[in-house]
């Protein structure tokens, strides 16, 4: 029988036939795309480009990864992180090549998605992501902090409001987000009452037109493609790795898979449509991110798609309504996005005695690097390695050799058990008794595993020093893999002369 042809109704998303997904994913849209206005405006001032270039880019990231994209509900857009990569080259060599360096990054991203960079996530440590998870509410809350400082008395009583309503508004009802219901009502509060307090439009102008696709003005040259090639390279590796480490952590909110390779392919393909509507680009916001998925319960693509339409019609359409947005009222949903975010069972008195004191320094490593770089990228590199150097010490110390002598004194069996790699075999080679030991050695490697070069160059060092007081060895016990490396690599890592 031939196979059915699919019904609309069977390709169709979901939140198509469910009102109340529907409505969630607008609203979650919705709020979103007015916490994304000061975001993007103020990231266009680190990047030293006009506020209407950060919020163009903010559009065009969240429209195209809604799309293409490998992580639903996550919101993608114009990032601190990646205008700190690229302010120097728009203050040293102008727009134009920003704007083909974002364009050559999101190419960079397409390559090292292909390649199967995000499989290497899987070497990132759970410590490292609490860590990461962590330093990015201090972050967050750190970028409020001087819209709390030198500003009007009445700044703090609005503040506060707007946390009051988000914690005690939805015990009311959860159909209209809290946020959206703060904004709301401390904007409603400040133009009727007149209160004179910093709002959006204080940060810069909104844009009265749409996006223009055009290609970037540079010179086609070798010489643009070497000057603009570093900064891309930069900007698409920690774009990468926010965007995957964000990707990570919505799954685990949401308790659903996503395709890592898929996302890094769609960040490239986001950042080359936004180089070519001159965008600053962009990577994965995770403090919108966060808005939309925890605060707002947002689940499909529709409310990333509308965080970025949102953004364009409030800047376009609205823009005189929204430039009389307090900030106030922003401060507030970031700040409660904080307290969401971070991970209070981590630093719990019960859970730091449970845990691993090598746990607890990589967190801790993980959180200082971040704060103290504001490169979310960087902190989790560091962990990492801090990670890995913390495994392999304790690996290493696995390591036993037990000796048995025959009872005629004739030879001795050494048993050895653990892994052996770089830091295991140089330690190795010292459990052996060269002098004292019988005539023929025999070392039994039954309960060991053979991992890199360093060890085979070790059981040569070994070998060797048997031989030269006129001794036999005989490595028996390899496994499989084992014996092939060693096979491979004995006598062919030193040189004779």
């Amino acid at each position: 029988m031939p196979t059915p042809t699919p019904t609309f109704s069977a390709l169709r998303p979901d939140w198509l036939s469910d009102p109340k997904v529907w409505r969630t994913e607008i609203l979650a849209g919705l709020v979103v795309g007015l916490a994304l206005i000061p975001e993007a405006i103020s990231f266009s001032i680190i990047a030293g480009v006009d506020p209407a270039i950060g919020l163009f880019a903010s559009f065009t990231m969240a429209v195209t990864i809604s799309v293409v994209g490998g992580r639903r509900a996550m919101i993608s857009a114009a990032t601190g992180a990646v205008a700190l990569v690229i302010a120097p080259l728009n203050r040293e060599h102008g727009f134009g090549y920003l704007v083909a360096a974002v364009v050559l990054a999101g190419v960079f991203q397409i390559v090292l998605g292909a390649l199967g960079v995000a499989k290497l996530m899987r070497f990132v440590p759970r410590s490292v992501m609490v860590g990461f998870v962590n330093a990015l509410a201090i972050l967050v809350f750190m970028a409020q902090v001087p819209e709390m400082h030198d500003v009007p008395w009445a700044v703090y009583p609005l503040i506060v409001g707007g946390l009051a309503l988000m914690v005690f508004f939805p015990k009311v009802t959860k159909v209209v987000p809290a946020p959206l219901v703060s904004i709301v009502v401390l904007t409603t509060i400040t133009v009727a009452a007149g209160i004179a307090v910093p709002t959006v439009g204080d940060k810069g102008e909104l844009p009265s037109s749409l996006p223009v696709p055009g290609l970037p003005d540079v010179p086609f040259t070798w010489a643009t493609l070497t000057t603009i090639a570093p900064y891309a390279l930069a900007m698409a590796l920690v774009g990468l790795m926010e965007s995957l480490m964000t990707a990570k952590l919505v799954d685990e909110i949401t308790d659903t898979h996503s395709s890592k390779t898929r996302e890094s392919v769609g960040q490239g393909i986001a950042n080359i449509v936004t180089g070519f509507f001159g965008g600053m680009g962009g990577c994965a916001m995770i403090g919108q991110t966060m808005i939309n998925v925890r605060v707002s319960g947002a689940r499909t693509r529709l409310s990333t798609f509308l965080a970025g339409a949102f953004l364009l019609v409030l800047c376009v359409v609205f823009g005189p309504v929204v430039s009389d947005i307090p900030m106030a009222a922003l401060v507030a949903v970031m700040v409660m996005v904080c307290f969401a975010t971070f991970d209070w069972h981590s630093v719990a008195p019960k859970t730091l005695k449970r845990m691993p004191a090598g746990e607890i320094v990589v967190m801790v490593v993980t959180v200082v690097c971040v704060v103290a770089t504001h490169n979310l990228a960087i902190g989790v590199v560091v962990g990492t390695i801090t990670a890995m150097v913390i495994f392999a010490q304790r690996v290493a110390h696995f390591t036993n050799v037990t000796s048995v002598t025959a009872p005629d004194g004739a030879s001795v069996v050494h048993s050895v058990t653990g892994e052996l790699f770089f830091a295991s075999s140089n330690d190795l080679v010292t459990q052996f008794d060269y002098a004292g030991d019988p005539d023929r050695v025999v070392i039994d490697l039954s309960a060991a595993h053979i991992w890199d070069a360093s060890t085979v160059a070790a059981l040569d060092a070994i070998t060797t020093k048997y031989e030269q007081r006129g001794k036999t060895v005989e490595i028996i016990g390899l496994n499989r893999p084992s014996a092939e490396r060693y096979e491979r690599l004995s006598g062919e890592l030193s040189s004779t002369d």
